[in-house]
Parts: C-alpha cells; structure tokens; sequence
C-alpha cells in the first residue's frame, strides 16, 4: 500500500497544476464561462465549469489508465522529460506573443470542433452541467494535454506507480479546476462580464510567461540529472 507522502504529494502536484493550466484563459470553457456568466450568472456559470472539471478529471484518470506501464521504462521517462521541456517552451513563448484571444486554426483544434459539433448534435446538451462536460469531451487536444502531464508527473516521480496515489491526482485535479472556474465565475458575475479583450491578453501573456519559467526550471533539472549521470560514470 502508498504511503501517505505519496498520497499528498500526487494530490497537490494533480490540484497545482490543475489550478494553474486552467486559469490560462484561452480555453474554450473559459471564454464560454465568461460569456454565459455575464449573461445568465453565476450559478449557470459555475455548473458549466462544474461539468468541465468532470470531464477533466475523467480525462487524467483515463491517461493514467492506459498509460501507465508505458510511462514506467525508463527510457520512456527520460524522453517524456524532454517533451515536457519542449512543450512547456511551445506553449510559453506561444501564449507570451499572441495577439489576439481567438485560437488559431489548426487540424487538431478543427477536427475538435467537429467532434464537439457531432456530440451536441447527438446529445443535445440543455444543463450548464451538460455544456461544460461535452465541450471537454470533444476537445481531443485536452486529453492529449493530459497524456502529456502525466507522463510528466510520473517521470518526476510526483505520482507513484500505484491506485491511490493516481486516484489522489486525479482527485486533486477535480478541486484544482473546479477551484479556478469558481473564481472565474464570482469575478465574472461580479464584473457583470467586464473583460475586455486587452485584459485577456495580459492574462495570455502571464501565463505565457510562467509556462517559460516553469519550461527553463524543467530544463535545467534535466541537465541536473545529466551532469550527476556523468560524474557517476566517470567516479
């Protein structure tokens, strides 16, 4: 059985970076909480942020699920590492120089699209619950996000190989987004949706520019483990 340490420090890594990935406001479930909130208010907001948080939650344990052996080779982890480092300074320098909230076209955001117009056509989604979830079951790139995080986690060894300390990320993932889209709604029912596009952009930008820092930390404990790699080699 997972000691409780392991337990704690899986809850905490799936509630911070949960906390922090969803408050980048570019998502698509960020604008639409910002939008439905200016106009229906908060509880119609946070019941679209409530089925979102779900979706995710379901998303990282399926990652976890069907990932796991894979990630434990340790050659696996040491290329997760990189790609983490590479995809972390993608997305920084992406959100640091972007000019405008609209997401750019892309083939993985419009085959999303399609999805996610496929599955409101069969499902009719009429709850705030409903919206939330099957726009983030549609959104292929969110559950390749999570494939990527927590081949990170794993390779850090910030979740371990076992039950509960993957059900406590996965359970600390549900608070960390649900934890941001409350604060997004009150701010937002509050402001009675005063958020302009230059205030979003500012936001875009901050998140860029910890998604930089957080890409150069990864990258220096890289060449960390390089440098102690050699020396014992070469002692």
């Amino acid at each position: 059985m997972s000691g409780l340490p392991d337990i704690l420090l899986a809850a905490v890594t799936g509630f911070g970076c949960a906390l922090f990935f969803s408050s980048i406001p570019v998502g698509p479930i960020n604008l639409t909480i910002i939008n439905e909130g200016s106009q229906r208010g908060f509880k119609w907001a946070w019941f679209i942020g409530f089925g979102a948080s779900i979706m995710e939650a379901i998303y990282c344990a399926l990652s976890f699920t069907g990932f796991s052996s894979f990630f434990g080779n340790p050659g696996v982890k040491a290329v997760m590492e990189v790609l983490t480092f590479v995809f972390l300074l993608f997305l920084g320098a992406k959100f640091l120089f972007v000019q405008s909230v609209n997401l750019p076209a892309t083939p993985l955001r419009a085959a999303a699209e399609k999805i996610e117009a496929r599955l409101e056509q069969k499902l009719h989604p009429r709850s705030a619950f409903l919206i939330g979830f099957v726009r983030v079951m549609g959104n292929l790139g969110v559950f390749l996000f999570w494939i990527v995080l927590t081949g990170n986690f794993m390779s850090h060894d910030w979740v371990a190989d076992a039950l509960w300390p993957k059900a406590a990320c996965v359970g600390g993932v549900a608070l960390g987004t649900n934890a941001w889209f409350f604060a997004l709604c009150f701010a937002v029912s509050r402001g009675h949706g005063r958020f302009s596009e230059a205030t979003l952009l500012r936001l875009q930008r901050l998140s860029g520019v910890c998604l930089l820092v957080v890409g150069l930390f990864d990258g220096t404990h890289i060449v960390w483990q390089l440098a102690r790699h050699r020396m014992a080699l070469t002692s």
